[in-house]
C-alpha cells in the first residue's frame, strides 16, 4: 500500500550552474544545425571549467556550422547567461572545438533506406510522467524548485537584483498528507552573490522569491529556510566547479518523483530517442491525466538501435486509473506513431526549439507559438477518451 503521509524533496539548478551552461551551449549547437538543415544529426557535449569551454561530439549537417561558428555560439550563450567574471568570462574564456563527422556505421543503421524506416539512434528506455499535484500536471517539489530559480533569474536579468550572480540552486521539501502536498517543510537556496553582500542580506533578497512562488500559507518555518548555508557564495560557476552536459537529468525531468531512463536530453537532435521518446512519453502521460482517466500516469517506452518501432509500451496509473492499463496501452499505441520519425512529425520536433529547454526543466512548461514545448500540448485528450471508450 502506498504511503499517504510523508516528506519528499526535489532540487533545481539555475541557468548559470556549470552543468546547465553546458546544456545550454550543447542545445544551442543543436538549434544552429536544425536552423540550417532540419535533417541534421547532432550529438554535442560541452565541458566548462575556469575560463575554458570544450566542445566535442559527432554531427552530420551543413559545413557552414564551422568550428568558429560553434565557438561564437558558445560565447553568446555564456554572455546571455550573464558571465563576465574574472574566472569565467564570455569574451576571455578559451574555447576548443573537437566536433567531427558522425560515424558511417551509426548512420547506416539509423537512416531510412528502401523499405526500411528510420531507426532509433540507440537502444534505451524512456519514461514520461504526469500527476495532478500542480496545474502543469507536474510533481510539486520540482515544479516549485524550478519556479523559485526562474523568479530569481528574471530579477537578475532585469537589474532588479544586481547583487545576485548566475550560479544558484534550490531544494524544496514538501509535506504530503493523504498523498497530496500541503506545505513546505524546508527550503534550501544557494545563490552566487556580490562580495559586498553578507548572508543575512542575501537571505532577505531571496525570501520574497520563495514566498511568492509557493502557494499561500506554504512557506516553511524560518529555522527551516536555509540560504547559502556555508555563509558565502561569491566564487561560483565554472570557476568554482567544472560542468558537463547531461549531468542534471533528474532536474530536467521529474525531480525523482518518477523513473528516468538514464539518457540525457541536451545536445541531441530529435532523431535521438533519448530526447524525442522521453518527450513523447511525457506528452502521452500528460494527456492521459488531463483526460481524467488517471490521477497519476507513468509511461515507459523502449527501443533498439536501428529499429523503428518501440520494443515495448508500458502504462502504470498507480492505482488511480479509471480503466485498465492494458486498454490505455492499446489506445495510445494506436493514436500515435511512436517510431522516431512518427514522434518527430507528430510533435514537430525538427526545429530550433531546444536551447530554451536547457534550464528550469523540459516538462511542465507552456507550449509556445513557434512549437517550443510541443510535448506539453493537451490535444490528445478527447482522442484518448474516445479510443478507450471504444476499445
Amino acid at each position: 500500500m502506498a504511503r499517504s503521509d510523508y516528506l519528499f524533496t526535489s532540487e533545481s539548478v539555475s541557468e548559470g550552474h556549470p552543468d546547465k551552461i553546458c546544456d545550454r551551449i550543447s542545445d544551442a549547437i543543436v538549434d544552429a544545425f536544425l536552423t540550417a538543415d532540419p535533417h541534421a544529426r547532432v550529438a554535442c557535449e560541452t565541458l566548462v571549467t575556469t575560463n575554458r569551454i570544450v566542445l566535442a561530439g559527432e554531427v552530420r549537417g551543413p559545413e557552414t556550422i564551422s568550428a568558429k561558428v560553434m565557438e561564437n555560439i558558445a560565447r553568446e550563450c555564456v554572455k546571455n547567461i550573464g558571465y563576465e567574471q574574472e574566472g569565467f568570462h564570455w569574451q576571455r574564456a578559451a574555447v576548443e572545438v573537437f566536433v567531427h563527422e558522425q560515424s558511417a556505421d551509426i548512420a547506416k543503421g539509423v537512416d531510412a533506406a528502401g523499405n526500411k524506416d528510420e531507426g532509433a539512434g540507440d537502444q534505451g528506455i524512456m519514461f514520461g510522467y504526469a500527476c495532478r499535484e500542480t496545474d502543469a500536471l507536474m510533481p510539486a517539489p520540482i515544479y516549485f524548485s524550478h519556479a523559485i530559480l526562474r523568479s530569481l533569474a528574471e530579477a537578475r536579468h532585469s537589474g532588479a537584483e544586481p547583487g545576485l550572480g548566475p550560479d544558484a540552486k534550490t531544494q524544496v521539501t514538501l509535506r504530503y498528507e493523504h498523498g497530496k502536498p500541503v506545505a513546505a517543510k524546508s527550503v534550501v537556496l544557494s545563490t552566487q552573490h556580490d562580495d559586498s553582500l553578507d548572508q543575512d542580506e542575501v537571505r532577505e533578497i531571496v525570501r520574497p522569491h520563495v514566498v511568492n512562488v509557493l502557494p499561500d500559507g506554504w512557506m516553511c518555518p524560518d529555522d527551516e529556510f536555509y540560504v547559502n548555508p556555508t555563509g558565502r557564495f561569491v566564487v561560483g560557476g565554472p570557476d568554482g566547479d567544472a560542468g558537463l552536459t547531461g549531468r542534471k537529468i533528474i532536474v530536467d525531468t521529474y525531480g525523482g518523483a518518477a523513473p528516468h531512463g538514464g539518457g540525457a536530453f541536451s545536445g541531441k537532435d530529435p532523431t535521438k530517442v533519448d530526447r524525442s521518446a522521453a518527450y513523447a512519453a511525457r506528452y502521452l502521460a500528460k494527456n492521459v491525466v488531463a483526460s481524467g482517466l488517471a490521477e497519476r500516469c507513468t509511461i515507459q517506452l523502449s527501443y533498439a538501435i536501428g529499429v523503428s518501432k518501440p520494443l515495448s509500451l508500458y502504462v502504470e496509473t498507480h492505482g488511480t486509473g479509471q480503466v485498465p492499463e492494458a486498454r490505455l496501452e492499446s489506445a495510445i499505441g494506436e493514436l500515435m506513431d511512436l517510431s522516431p520519425r512518427g514522434i518527430r512529425q507528430h510533435l514537430n520536433l525538427s526545429r530550433p526549439i531546444y536551447a530554451r529547454t536547457a534550464a528550469y526543466g523540459h516538462f511542465g512548461r507552456e507550449p509556445e507559438p513557434d512549437g517550443g514545448f510541443s510535448w506539453e500540448r493537451l490535444d490528445l485528450v478527447e482522442d484518448i477518451r474516445s479510443a478507450v471508450n471504444g476499445a
